[in-house]
């Protein structure tokens, strides 16, 4: 009788403890996990948004960069963490709607083991090559690839990232041959591209646009169904060679599962603070990236159309990794 009445008080009192927990949240530093290579569109993101954040909830926000396997190293880390908010994840189109088709074997359940909690933005990438690649469109691109097959390499942040698989579905659509050469995030892999190791590239504007307005490398196309403001004179892909091409990436917050609703609610209402910010816009606009701070079940919505969309695309460019 005595261990039922125990048991009773135990469950009250880990019930009554939640909302307590919630209400008190934040009251230690926040551990950002961003999958991908620091100083990669992605880093670059979660720093701007988690500066603001952090003036919000009153507590630092701490950026941690866990590169490598294509955004699952640093996926499996917030998945294995406590759900009390105090890791959380910057979400990508890779780790979060392709890994799950693209990977045999995954260490984590992109949809079970995660809370939604927000979108952040969507870009389109945009397709460079090295100055060195006789190709000035993407038809042109295309017909020299075709006449040399297998010369051009083609570089990418990691595998089952938006980098990789818009240059894959670009291959398939095409039918060229295009070697694909993966790297740990965006920033190594432009390094090799103004090398002219790699001659060609799906990436972020965030990191790509101010290598070609430098001159180190040409633009050929964004990869949105339409063209970008912050490169008017950039056509798309579809339209400059490949038509019914289209591919965009994204990114937003996540954090472990059964993160209680009111911790994952007080990081949406930090995020979306974050989003509308006047400065936090134009940055990301002049960056390309469409700003949008969507409620933890939008966002768990859209994860779910996503993860449909593309898996419909790896299984037709027949791909897969081990």
């Amino acid at each position: 009788m005595h261990r039922s009445v125990a048991a009773v008080a135990v469950a009250a009192l880990a019930f009554v403890s939640a909302p307590a927990q919630a209400q008190d949240y934040p009251n230690k530093p926040i551990h950002f996990i961003v999958p991908a290579a620091a100083g990669g569109p992605t880093d670059v993101t979660t720093r701007l948004l988690a500066q603001k954040m952090s003036e919000t909830l009153g507590q630092p926000v701490v950026v941690e960069a866990r590169p490598g396997g294509g955004g699952n190293i640093g996926a499996d880390v917030v998945a294995r963490a406590a759900p009390d908010g105090y890791t959380i994840l910057m979400a990508t189109i890779g780790t979060h709607a392709i890994n799950q088709t693209l990977y045999k074997k995954l260490s984590f359940d992109p949809i079970k083991d995660f809370t939604p909690i927000s979108l952040v933005v969507q870009y389109p990438l945009l397709l460079v090559v090295n100055p060195s690649v006789p190709a000035k469109s993407v038809k042109e691109l295309i017909d020299y690839a075709k006449a040399n097959p297998g010369k051009l390499n083609r570089a990418h942040g990691g595998s089952g990232t938006s980098m990789h698989l818009s240059g894959e579905l670009f291959v398939h659509q095409a039918g060229i041959d295009m070697p694909q050469v993966p790297y740990k995030g965006s920033a190594p892999a432009l390094t090799d591209m103004i090398g002219n190791h790699v001659q060609v590239m799906f990436d972020s504007m965030i990191t790509a646009l101010p290598q070609v307005k430098a001159g180190k490398l040409r633009a050929l196309a964004v990869t949105g169904a339409q063209r970008s403001p912050v490169v008017p004179d950039v056509p798309t892909v579809a339209e400059a060679g490949l038509p019914g091409y289209s591919a965009t990436g994204w990114i937003g917050v996540v954090g472990p599962a059964k993160l209680p609703p009111a911790i994952a609610n007080k990081l949406q209402g930090a995020i979306a603070k974050a989003l509308a910010d006047p400065e936090v816009r134009k940055t990301l606009i002049n960056q390309a990236a469409e700003p949008i701070a969507s409620t933890p079940a939008e966002f768990a919505k859209f994860i779910d159309g996503e993860t449909a969309k593309w898996a419909i695309a790896v299984r037709g460019a027949n791909l897969s990794i081990e």
